[in-house]
């Protein structure tokens, strides 16, 4: 009831939102997602980085129910996850022709960030003893004999659920402002507030909230429309500036990316930025905003149309963009060969890494993944890995799948928006009520 009671009251900071972990989905999705405080999860892996929020639809999610372990499960706190259903691998769809093999070095990565939390200890455990580069046979059996199979359902019923997609894309920008380079990504300011009340309120551990100072009050923190306008201090905070005011936007929806710098000689290098922070008001959907004012329809209310009706309308773009009051702030990582990092900490893999909703999936968990491609009924059904979270991945049945880097990855990840049901693998020991006993 006292989180109940808190969370009421900071509800006058109605700006503010959930300080969440991903790279978010691209555009297509129309409806604005909610900010309902995140309840208990299972045991938590390493403290992750966070990402920014986007759009989604609204999926109510039933909070665990977190109970007292017996005396002999250690650090282990058993929780009830009453959408999950035991199932067999023998009903996944497609679960015989998959190449589980390419599944493994993401299975490994997932292992590195679960390296704290002693539910995962024994598998990925298990997992060193095979050989680094596993074949198909050698990881079907290895996840048979380690792993229960679990259908996930939604809250409400049903098995169904949307899968959307998002990429790393990649920019053109400068280190120094030019006429060209004129449109900056800024770093955290120093006057926004982060409040985290997991502290005093281990249930709302989850929740933090972004707001600043104004006398002895706390408010919302500025808007897009008002940081655009200079309210904000951020001068001084620039870490690049790119050229395309639209490819910003996306940069800011997809949470991190790759930007090609014009050194003004001909030359050139590439660096990775990626989600430092946000301002905790809540994503708004640019293509819903469109649609409604009646610029596109709503089967052009992707990515790629959004990007078209900018172009043709310039003069407008700022009153498209401000009607997202989300603002995303960045930090320049360090340049590699692997993938951006996800809300774990570790590398995302080109199409085996996917988002979701940590409080019906746990992170790090293999999942069994079970859609069709964008705009098409060819069936995609593979082993993938719970990577990855964001403010607007809400609900048990929710994907966000990894599409890769560049532009085709990016055509793939702004035309996807499928259904799609999910299966996860949990260990065999895993610390879940089943029926209400421990097992």
């Amino acid at each position: 009831m006292r989180a109940l009671v808190l969370i009421g009251a900071l509800s006058l900071l109605a700006g503010c939102s959930l300080f969440q972990t991903k790279p978010p989905e691209p555009e297509p999705s129309l409806p604005s997602p909610p900010t309902k405080p995140l309840p208990p999860t299972p045991p938590t892996p390493t403290q992750p980085i966070p990402v920014p929020p986007a759009a989604t639809v609204e999926v109510p999610v039933p909070e665990p129910a977190v109970v007292a372990p017996p005396e002999d499960a250690g650090k282990l706190i058993p929780v009830a996850m009453p959408w999950l259903k035991p199932a067999v691998f023998a009903q996944l769809p497609g679960w015989r022709d998959d190449d589980l093999a390419l599944a493994w070095p993401a299975w490994l990565q997932s292992c590195r960030g679960l390296r704290s939390n002693p539910a995962w200890t024994g598998v990925c455990q298990a997992a060193l003893q095979l050989s680094p580069l596993p074949e198909n046979g050698e990881v079907r059996a290895f996840l048979e004999a380690q792993f229960q199979v679990w259908q996930v359902s939604q809250s409400e019923g049903g098995t169904e659920g949307l899968v959307t997609g998002y990429y790393e894309p990649l920019l053109r920008g400068s280190r120094t402002r030019t006429s060209r380079y004129r449109y900056p990504l800024y770093g955290p300011p120093d006057d926004m507030l982060v409040v985290d009340l997991g502290a005093l309120y281990p249930e709302l551990k989850s929740l933090r909230l972004r707001g600043r100072l104004q006398g002895n009050k706390v408010v919302p923190y500025w808007s897009r429309a008002e940081i655009e306008a200079g309210a904000a201090p951020v001068r001084g905070k620039e870490v690049l500036w790119v050229d395309d005011p639209v490819e910003f936007f996306f940069l800011q929806v997809q949470g991190s990316g790759r930007v090609r710098l014009d050194d003004g000689k001909g030359g050139s290098e590439t660096v990775r930025v990626g989600y430092a922070d946000q301002n905790g008001h809540p994503y708004r959907s640019i293509g819903k905003w469109l649609v409604e004012k009646g610029e596109i329809t709503l089967d052009k209310a992707s990515m790629q149309g959004i990007k078209e009706w900018g172009r043709k309308n310039p003069e407008r773009l700022p009153d498209l963009l401000n009607a997202n009051p989300s603002y995303v702030f960045f930090r320049e990582l360090p340049s590699s060969g692997s993938g951006p990092l996800g809300a774990m900490g570790v590398p995302l893999s080109n199409e085996r890494s996917i988002a979701v909703d940590p409080r019906g999936v746990p992170l790090g968990a293999p999942v069994w993944l079970a859609t069709t491609r964008p705009n098409a009924k060819e069936v995609l059904n593979r082993l993938v890995m719970a990577q990855d979270t964001g403010s607007a991945i809400r609900g048990n049945v929710r994907a966000d799948f990894f599409w890769g880097f560049g532009e085709d990855a990016g055509k793939l990840a702004g035309a996807m928006k499928q259904k799609g049901r999910m299966w996860v693998l949990l260990p065999r020991d895993y610390p879940i009520l089943t029926n209400g006993k421990w097992p």
